[in-house]
């Protein structure tokens, strides 16, 4: 398609020209990377998932996650909160167009480029993103419209977003898994910070915990249940999107691998250095990644626009094959970073070189943290007890 062509042209300028340059000083400041964000604002790239009729860029899968990579490879913060915020747009793309306001917002979104955060996270619930103790209330003080406050656990670039998507029950007698999408206008909210964030790596995501308080109108509330868009949006596209973004910090560490092992060969022209086999070896693991990768993305494709729609995203298949890709890359990103610094050596290791892996490496650390592998592997177990390969 010729607008993800072009778009994806202006994403690989935004991650050379921007992004690569503040990279540094977000992670050391644990600062939002605001240049490459306005960067694809001013691209009109935020509402790429957004369908061309209510103006956006029509992408598929396999663009979104292609985007993620090329800004990872740049700045892995800039990645992930470009992955987190397609991720929201998902959601109301494919659950909300049935409601007048959603495509009315989705319009908004496209015309003054509405970055959205989520707000799954809550204290009190053990990290169970299928379980709310806050709940939609309605709002005394005008009839159609609700209330809802939330002490969340972290908002990811909270601050810097321009809305919200929260989930919450669905009303106060609601039980704690029957759940809803909420859309919250930044302008109908506050926001208290209640922690810091200081972290190894993933500095830019900017992600401290919130009070939020927030009102608006029912109709902002996402039709059909959280459950919903969980299963057949929220889980997949996190998984490949987030798996993109890890290839790009894997892309970038070989880059830097192969960059060395060059400069090393070219001072001994006709000897083969001694870190080249182990260079090879790397590229083969790094191929693995991104086929599998790419392939699981083009597979959701086809089926987002098969006749089955959203049930064929709920196959216990492709459920074993995205939770199987979340967990082979975020395990394979650190393995190949970690690689990639030893042939590399002291250059790599120190903060100050081309070959610096220092914030690669801690950045990759995250990944398997991103919804435990132990609970993945383990809901992959139960799965497989029923499951047929044919």
């Amino acid at each position: 398609m010729e607008s993800a062509k072009t778009g994806l042209a202006a994403t690989k300028r935004v991650a050379t020209e921007i992004a690569s340059k503040a990279a540094a000083d977000v992670d050391r400041n644990a600062r939002f990377p605001l240049e490459a964000i306005d960067e694809l604002k001013k691209e009109r790239l935020l509402g790429a998932f957004v369908p061309v009729e209510l103006g956006g860029l029509g992408w598929g899968m396999s663009d979104l996650a292609a985007q993620c990579t090329t800004l990872a490879q740049a700045c892995a913060s800039s990645g992930m909160v470009m992955a987190m915020h397609h991720i929201q747009v998902a959601c109301l793309v494919r659950h909300g167009l049935p409601s007048p306001y959603f495509r009315r917002y989705l319009t908004e979104l496209c015309e003054k480029q509405l970055l959205i955060a989520s707000v799954t996270s809550e204290v009190g619930v053990g990290g169970d993103t299928r379980t709310s103790i806050c709940a939609v209330e309605q709002d005394a003080a005008g009839p159609g419209r609700f209330k809802l406050n939330k002490d969340a656990t972290t908002i990811s670039y909270g601050e810097q977003a321009d809305d919200l998507l929260v989930t919450s029950r669905r009303a106060p007698e609601a039980a704690s898994s029957d759940q809803v999408l909420v859309l919250v206008r930044k302008t109908d909210a506050s926001l208290e910070r209640t922690s810091n964030w200081d972290t190894m790596g993933m500095r830019g995501t900017c992600s401290p915990g919130f009070k939020l308080v927030s009102t608006g109108a029912n109709e902002q509330v996402v039709p059909g249940t959280f459950a919903d868009s969980s299963a057949e949006t929220m889980v997949p596209f996190s998984h490949i999107l987030w798996s993109a973004v890890w290839l790009g910090i894997a892309s970038d560490a070989v880059a830097r691998a192969s960059a060395f092992v060059r400069a090393d060969a070219r001072k001994k022209p006709g000897t083969l250095p001694p870190t080249a086999h182990r260079l090879a070896e790397l590229s083969t693991k790094l191929q693995v990644m991104r086929t599998n990768a790419h392939a699981v993305a083009a597979e959701c494709d086809a089926l987002l626009k098969s006749p089955e729609g959203n049930q064929a995203l709920l196959s216990i298949g492709f459920a074993l094959k995205m939770n199987n890709l979340k967990v082979a890359s975020s395990e394979l990103v650190a393995e190949i970073v970690h690689k990639a610094l030893g042939i590399c050596g002291i250059a790599a290791y120190k903060n100050d070189t081309p070959f610096s892996m220092g914030r690669a490496l801690r950045d990759s650390l995250s990944a398997a943290l991103m919804i435990g592998n132990d609970r993945i592997l383990a809901k992959n177990a139960s799965m497989l007890l029923v499951y047929k390969d044919e």
